[in-house]
């Protein structure tokens, strides 16, 4: 089996050391090449200045023998990738007739005029290895330069996810000879990382050595990737999902999916095996918990709509909150949610309704009801259930907490019986 190869991203650009745009490229690089077993061991930005570059280049090939390079392979002078890299491994620039002839196709769909610089798009150095991009007009270039693979591919980040997906890892498994590997993810919520890691401590401890468990926390939960390596034995992933019953056992209440699922997409799933409708009444999300229900495709058969009762005017007219509730407890306050969660169940004809109210910040708390304050409510016929929660960590991530944790408080609420 031969060693595997160390992997370098090489980010070019000079919007990315300025801060204006961010950096998301390499995330999206790196989560890839792990699904393959390949490990990122450095990240590099450089500026549009072709004598940076070249001295990135050289210090790339001293350190990896996979350099992955995205940026600077626009139609504008600034963009001098192709350039360098040219003149890099010792070539000129040519005309590559296929991407030529797909940059033109592009413009005449969208029935706009071609210019020259537009034409030089097809131009690319005569001794690399053009990787089609179906989705842009910008090929990638795999260069295999003395045992060292440079790969160039554009920028923009649906360009570059596309051929990393459709060309550049295929192409990586082959000429490194990756050996197989398998991952298996558990997705949960409502837990940290730090005591998820407690509750499962001997179920990992207990791992065979060729299965490796990594914590992969995002906002209000996290994500569990086990990642199995060839053993020569057969039926690895078997194996490995064989592990899973013990760690259901363990923490089945914070699990809402195996796979990669979102938790708005497993909450689809089970609404539409169990024939539900549902809505919601935001305040303090303004909107955000049913962008989140309805970013799922095929969300228009069991969503009906929201409420966003942003004043207490509209919480009361059009959710039916009671005016002595407001006034004995406030908008932000347990007794509240539940009245616009019921008050939404009426008014939007639902199964199930959310509702949510809060201080996201940065001001506006007090010291009975600091910024933080969040509350939430489900209600469906039998039951409204309510909860509050303190979060403080922003008013951007109180409100994007406050939306997890009311989707997870439908995911342990909803009725379990299928609707007729």
């Amino acid at each position: 089996m031969s060693l595997l190869p160390d992997v370098e991203i090489m980010t070019i650009g000079d919007e990315l050391l300025y801060g204006q745009v961010i950096d998301t490229n390499s995330a999206f690089m790196g989560q890839e090449l792990a699904t393959i077993g390949l490990r990122v061991r450095q990240i590099s930005s450089v500026s549009d200045r072709a004598d940076e570059i070249v001295t990135a280049l050289d210090l790339a090939r001293q350190r990896a023998q996979v350099v992955l390079i995205t940026g600077g392979l626009g139609p504008t002078k600034d963009d001098l990738t192709k350039h360098v890299l040219a003149r890099y491994f010792q070539s000129e620039l040519v005309l590559h007739q296929p991407t030529l002839t797909h940059v033109e196709d592009i413009f005449r769909r969208f029935n706009r005029p071609m210019l020259d610089v537009n034409r030089q798009q097809a131009m690319v150095p005569a001794n690399c290895e053009v990787l089609f991009n179906a989705v842009g007009t910008a090929p990638g270039m795999w260069f295999d330069d003395a045992g060292t693979v440079f790969v160039s591919m554009p920028g923009v980040p649906h360009e570059m996810k596309y051929l990393m997906t459709e060309q550049v890892l295929p192409r990586l498994q082959t000429r490194f000879q990756v050996p197989p590997i398998e991952h298996v993810v558990v997705q949960t919520v409502g837990l940290g990382e730090s005591f998820l890691a407690e509750k499962i401590a001997n179920w990992e401890s207990a791992l065979p050595p060729n299965i490796k468990l990594a914590y992969l926390p995002y906002l209000g939960g996290v994500r569990l990737r086990l990642t199995g390596h060839d053993d020569g034995l057969p039926h690895l992933r078997q194996r490995m999902e064989a592990l899973l019953p013990e760690l259901r056992a363990t923490i089945g209440e914070y699990i809402f999916a195996e796979g990669e699922i979102k938790l708005e997409a497993a909450i689809g799933q089970l609404l539409l095996e169990r024939g539900l409708t549902v809505g919601t009444a935001e305040s303090c999300t303004g909107g955000l918990l049913a962008h989140k229900i309805t970013s799922v495709p095929g969300s228009s058969t069991y969503f009906r709509g929201s409420v966003i009762a942003y004043h207490n005017d509209i919480k009361m007219q059009e959710l039916g909150v009671l005016p002595e509730t407001l006034a004995a407890h406030g908008a932000v306050s347990e007794a509240t949610v539940r009245e616009m969660a019921e008050g939404a169940r009426r008014r939007l004809g639902v199964d199930v309704a959310l509702a949510t109210s809060g201080i996201a910040g940065p001001d506006g708390g007090t010291e009975a009801k600091p910024v933080g304050t969040i509350c939430l409510a489900y209600a469906d016929a039998h039951q409204t259930i309510s909860r509050q929660f303190s979060f403080n960590r922003g008013r951007q991530l109180n409100v994007e907490y406050t939306v997890t944790m009311s989707l997870n408080l439908l995911r342990q609420n909803l009725p379990v019986e299928v609707k007729l």
